[in-house]
């Protein structure tokens, strides 16, 4: 009956996601029609599904009580913060980019839970936590009209959390990322992700002269510096992107790129010969099975696992995913590929490009060019972390260690992400009001003249 039941489960995962996915790319029109809100609903009916079916297998194969409520709980979680949005927010709010969140986190709780309840555990309550800030943060961006001129404040705090970091943060794998406090562990550079974007788009909105973008980079390259010193790597690489692609969007100036990206070349090479754990993973980069026991054994594990699970996966509870060290935080994709297969694996990377067009549909709809900025910087940190960390799964790249957005364990993370989410459905609400305005105006031109 167990078998029966995972085999089957198996198909309704893949079914759903695929379902819930081509939605997704459907409803990126942005319409308001009745059309569209069916398949808002829909989503809702696939992302409930998915969570229910998941609950039947993780309960059938644990046999442990706490799971039908942990499960029940978290379906409430799910009706509650997106009905919540509609009570506060009504038309406003970004239905696409919310039903994409509740499903890559559902995605996460039901691998957590099949890798370690206990971190599930952790995780889904630093996710209630959070979301309670993330329903405030639309207020926030809709209400306050300082935050384009907390310039300084937001580069000089995360350049602030960036050194503590360096001065007293905990070795973890040769790299200073974390800090902790009274048995709580914390990564800073997540958050800084986060102070970074809205620094250069404070600093860039009100002027992107070539000076200014000197400037720009002066601070942006202490950024860096601070995080390559502190050897998190994969954090710098990705502020390096955003910092790109800020620039280039502010100033229309593609010789930016250009110039960036042989800064970028020449930085590589120069990190290969400074750091030996960088020459490590390139090595394994280019030959995973050359050292399957020893310094390659993480990508190779990796590598096996997606193998072994085919393009319909072992099913849940059918594979060994442990096996993979740090599976649960760097080798999410991973796992699932293992477990839930290939197919699904590829729907997931679809669902995960969905989500950054919605985030850069949100980013081009602002009038403002710091809001447009804002959803510029925060849609590539996405974007550039979402394919490392899947690039990296699958040999695409070398490894960076750095975590699937939503998905992956790893309290800053989600935290941090959760965040930005937050923040999208702010500019979102906030490009909704100066559509009505403008609507409006328009309306009472319109019947000006007509009298």
């Amino acid at each position: 009956m167990l078998n029966l039941i995972i085999g089957v489960s198996k198909y309704i995962f893949l079914i759903t996601l695929a379902l819930f996915t081509l939605l997704s790319f459907i409803t990126l029109t942005g319409s308001r029609s009745k059309g569209v809100r069916f398949c808002f609903f829909l989503q809702s009916v696939a992302l409930y599904v998915f969570h229910v079916i998941s609950g039947i297998v993780i309960f059938a194969n644990t046999e442990d009580i706490t799971v039908i409520a942990f499960y029940i709980i978290g379906l409430i979680y799910f009706i509650m913060f997106r009905g919540l949005h509609t009570v506060f927010y009504e038309e406003a709010y970004d239905r696409g980019v919310m039903n994409d969140m509740c499903m890559l986190l559902d995605i996460g709780f039901v691998m957590l839970c099949r890798l370690d309840y206990q971190k599930a555990i952790k995780q889904f309550l630093i996710v209630i936590v959070i979301s309670i800030v993330a329903i405030i943060i639309p207020v926030i961006i809709r209400k306050s009209r300082i935050l384009a001129h907390l310039t300084y404040l937001y580069c000089f705090a995360g350049l602030g959390f960036l050194i503590s970091v360096l001065i007293v943060g905990n070795i973890t794998k040769g790299a200073k990322l974390f800090l902790s406090f009274h048995g709580f562990t914390f990564q800073p550079s997540e958050f800084v992700k986060i102070l970074f974007v809205f620094f250069l788009a404070a600093f860039l909105s009100k002027d992107a002269s070539f000076g200014r973008i000197v400037l720009s980079a002066f601070f942006a390259g202490l950024h860096i510096i601070i995080l390559v010193i502190s050897r998190d790597l994969g954090s710098a690489l990705i502020f390096f992107m955003v910092y790109i692609i800020m620039i280039y969007i502010a100033s229309k100036h593609i010789i930016y790129i250009f110039a960036g990206l042989s800064a970028g070349g020449i930085a590589a090479v120069a990190g290969y010969y400074l750091f030996s754990h960088v020459r490590i993973r390139v090595q394994a980069f280019l030959h995973p099975y050359a050292d399957m026991n020893g310094t390659s054994y993480q990508i190779s594990r990796s590598l096996l696992a997606i193998a072994t699970g085919g393009f319909m996966g072992l099913g849940l509870y059918k594979g060994s995913p442990n096996k993979i060290p740090e599976v649960e935080m760097d080798f999410m994709f991973s796992a699932i590929s293992h477990e839930l297969g290939a197919f699904f694996a590829i729907i997931l990377i679809i669902l995960c490009a969905s989500c950054f067009i919605s985030f850069a549909n949100i980013a081009m709809r602002q009038r403002d060019m710091f809001y447009k900025l804002i959803g510029v910087g925060l849609s590539i940190t996405y974007a550039v972390q979402t394919v490392l960390t899947i690039g990296g799964a699958i040999k695409f790249i070398p490894s960076t260690g750095v975590t699937l957005p939503l998905i992956s364990y790893g309290g800053s993370s989600v935290l941090c992400t959760i965040i930005m989410f937050g923040v999208f459905q702010g500019i979102s609400v906030h490009a909704f009001d100066d559509e009505e305005n403008e609507y409006q105006q328009n309306l009472e031109q319109n019947n000006s003249k007509s009298r």
